[in-house]
């Protein structure tokens, strides 16, 4: 079945087109390549697979190909809108970011979904039409394996709801406690490959000098006359020299330390540590609050602390300065989405509820297998995350409620709707699965980060929380599920079905 893997590759070179076009206006880091190949792959696939096995279903109630994919597109094909509005919704967290490179990234992460759905409405249906059921074999690779019992295990879950959530909501909450230890860094030299001739340079260097000859700390001091400049210049040189962080300190009377004018005057500090380090960091904090405001440097003199272990630290600042409220604007936005998807206020509320604990879980076992984490890797995953985990629930839910209007037995529908789409999740979170794997193989330690945190996701997301955590919640809950203040009433409900052994 060729056709999910040719329309992911028709979704990323769509996306890379418009990049692109992009990148002739504004600056993009190069890191957004592998962001397009390995999300857009994920994200492409998974819309395709959606569609194409539901197609398998409606072709076995339809007389033709075109009417089957007609009937397909209306159900899977609203799923796929939603919960890619949802996905980019998550995404455009990043775009808002006080940071250029985190926003540079943020409109790729943007363009991926908002060009699956285009694809999924427009080119998916071709493909299916054109290839008909052709495309749809299964390949005969003369391996038998068992199909999984998903309407077992969907009746079981259904039965022991209590237990089941209280269990997985365990799991969860397990997982998630260490993030409590998290560590963030802006970053290190130390995270690139060492197989680098630069980076064997920079190792060579710090054994012989400091860890922070590379990104020495530097102030800029700007007291209105030569004079003022150098007595100001000198007398941090004076303190910097004390402090125990600060290995070497250079400054003096002619370039580079100061300019032709005279007026600005640059001191150098080379820490000793590397500049992402803690103690680097705790450095320019003394810095700028304490060493700096000592030296009572007459009024209009303006001290000026820089360089990258500043940089890093201003980095961290601003990013998750902002971060909280952006959070809350994109929570907002994707209830509002959910909220129309679903007809229930329940529903969203749950669903956001379960990706933020899904992500507190990816950012604990993170924490347990690296310990300190590179900044901008919990802004991505939280974006990229929440995005894609709205993926498996549209899909569950929007069967569910499909069952549930057929029906009206809610706990019958959650049975239903879990043995229908618990297939497509984890194949589709498989796939994920691999694709993100490709960062966990590269060298740069940060991508190492992001990858393994997004596998932990997927995997976490289509096991624990889709499979067993969601659907008994939706068991316990049960008619509330589609409470709606001043909704029209839906169906009435037959009287409760037995649910399947």
């Amino acid at each position: 079945m060729a056709i999910p893997f040719l329309f992911a590759a028709s979704t990323i070179t769509g996306t890379f087109l418009l990049v692109y076009g992009l990148a002739h206006e504004i600056s993009i880091v190069t890191w957004v390549t592998s962001l397009v190949e390995l999300i857009g792959l994920g994200l492409a696939i998974d819309y395709s697979l959606l569609i194409v096995l539901r197609l398998r279903e409606e072709l076995e109630w339809a007389g033709d190909t075109d009417t089957a994919v007609v009937r397909a597109m209306s159900t899977a094909g609203r799923a796929i809108v939603f919960s890619g509005l949802a996905v980019a919704a998550g995404l455009a967290l990043l775009l808002f970011m006080p940071v250029p490179f985190i926003r540079s990234m943020g409109i790729a992460g943007l363009l991926i979904p908002l060009v699956s759905i285009a694809a999924a409405l427009t080119l998916q249906p071709a493909l299916l039409s054109l290839f008909g059921r052709r495309g749809l074999r299964r390949l005969d690779v003369g391996v038998h394996v068992p199909a999984f019992p998903w309407k077992r295990l969907a009746a079981w879950v259904v039965r022991r709801r209590v237990p089941v959530l209280v269990l997985a909501t365990a799991i969860l909450l397990g997982a998630a406690i260490p993030a409590f230890a998290l560590r963030l860094t802006p970053g290190s030299i130390a995270g690139l490959p060492h197989s680098l001739e630069s980076v064997r340079g920079f190792d060579l260097l710090r054994e012989r000098v400091a860890a922070g000859a590379v990104t020495p700390t530097e102030v800029v001091i700007d007291a209105g006359s030569r004079a003022e400049t150098h007595t100001a210049a000198r007398r941090l040189a004076d303190a910097l020299f004390h402090d125990p962080e600060v290995l070497l300190v250079a400054s003096g009377r002619s370039s580079p330390y100061v300019d032709p004018s005279g007026r600005y005057s640059r001191v150098f500090a080379v820490n000793r540590h590397v500049y992402g380090e803690l103690p680097t960091r705790r450095f320019v904090e003394r810095l700028r609050e304490t060493i700096i405001p000592s030296l009572e440097l007459r009024p209009g003199t303006r001290a000026y602390a820089g360089g990258i272990p500043a940089q890093g630290l201003d980095f961290l600042d601003r990013a998750y300065g902002a971060l909280p409220w952006l959070v809350l604007a994109v929570l907002s936005v994707t209830f509002l989405i959910l909220l129309r998807a679903f007809r229930s206020i329940v529903l969203p509320l749950k669903a956001i509820i379960l990706n933020v604990l899904t992500v507190a879980a990816v950012y604990g076992l993170l924490t347990v297998v690296f310990g300190e984490v590179d900044g901008w890797v919990p802004i991505f995953l939280f974006a990229t995350l929440f995005g894609l985990s709205m993926d498996y629930e549209v899909f569950l839910v929007s069967r569910v409620r499909e069952a549930w209007l057929d029906t009206g037995d809610n706990r019958l529908a959650v049975a239903q709707g879990l043995e229908r789409t618990g297939r497509v999740i984890t194949t589709a979170a498989a796939i994920m699965a691999v694709a993100f794997s490709g960062f966990v193989f590269g060298r740069v330690e940060a991508l190492r980060e992001f990858g393994l945190g997004l596998v932990f996701a997927v995997v976490l997301d289509a096991t624990i929380v889709r499979t067993f955590l969601a659907p008994s919640f939706m068991a316990v809950v049960d008619r509330y599920n589609w409470w709606l203040p001043h909704r029209k009433r839906g169906p009435e409900a037959p009287p409760p079905s037995e649910i399947p052994a």
